[in-house]
């Protein structure tokens, strides 16, 4: 087992006895559903069906204060509570960001629990483990009781990365990619039979129309890792961009039609001079042709 606190994690807090309600109707999960200590994976979304922020709500149990917890990028704190504020109007909540009091541990290849914070399963992938909300200076002290070593956050990176799981601001863009860009309808994070959220319109028309051609997906590389941001080219064609990377595995945000068609052709896809290889994740249920597996 292994945990490691994650700096680019804060946390804001709903409560309220309409917390749950005024949630519901504007992200793209169930929260509805949501038992004490269990968490689910979603997104807040503008009019239009593109990703202002993604996060994992968590609900406290009742003897703990009870309220719905969010695990958010550090970053989009303020924007998020100024987001959620908005929409807030009568509804009987409050939205504060704690994320200078309360931070975000990620254990992974084992699991257990600790009285040291809010402990719940990542809801995106099982392999991803389990997270614990709580203040940073406990972090040595929960990692010691669940009996992992704490280790560097970029130890965890380099995990989800070789799963393949997007993180947003490395490989989809906030304000410019949809849900299905950052494979959230494949990692549970949309809920496709929910009622009205903001932006549900765009995203079920493209999940039932089928028309999400780009996506973020888990790449392998030859050599150095290409920097963050580099286009992505098959002769000379972009075809897409590089996102995060670290060992030898990355993800970039490539468009799949494009990809099929270079790989048809026996095109290198190149970033930055570096050979890259599409890897189609163990999680992924779309069709992508010649993808070579992941565990390869």
């Amino acid at each position: 087992m292994k945990a490691a606190f994650l700096p680019d994690r804060g946390v804001v807090k709903v409560a309220g006895d309409g917390a749950r309600n005024f949630l519901q109707g504007l992200v793209t999960a169930d929260v509805l559903k949501l038992t004490a200590g269990a968490a689910c994976f979603c997104a807040l979304l503008t009019p239009q069906g593109k990703i202002i922020a993604d996060f994992i709500v968590t609900a406290a149990p009742a003897q703990d204060g009870g309220g719905l917890f969010l695990d958010i990028p550090r970053t989009l704190g303020l924007t998020l509570v100024g987001k959620l504020n908005l929409y807030k109007l009568r509804a009987k909540v409050i939205i504060e960001d704690l994320s200078e009091v309360l931070g975000v541990m990620a254990v992974w290849d084992g699991s257990g629990l600790t009285t040291y914070g809010l402990c719940y399963a990542d809801p995106r992938l099982p392999a991803l483990g389990q997270r614990v909300m709580l203040p940073p200076h406990h972090a040595a002290a929960a990692a010691a009781e669940l009996c992992a070593p704490l280790v560097d956050a970029g130890a965890y990176e380099t995990h989800r990365i070789a799963l393949g799981v997007p993180r947003g601001g490395l490989d989809f863009t906030y304000g410019d990619a949809f849900p299905h860009e950052a494979d959230m309808d494949q990692l549970a994070g949309v809920d496709f039979g929910k009622g009205c959220y903001v932006g549900q319109e765009v995203v079920s028309r493209m999940e039932h129309r089928g028309t999400a051609r780009t996506r973020a997906l888990p790449i392998r590389y030859d050599g150095g890792a290409p920097q963050a941001g580099t286009a992505i080219t098959a002769g000379d064609h972009q075809i897409g961009t590089m996102g995060s990377s670290a060992a030898g595995r990355g993800l970039a945000l490539l468009r799949l039609d494009r990809v099929a068609d270079a790989l048809s052709r026996g095109e290198r896809l190149s970033a930055g001079g570096v050979t890259i290889h599409p890897v189609k994740p163990d999680w992924a249920r779309f069709g992508f042709p010649e993808a070579t597996k992941a565990t390869e």
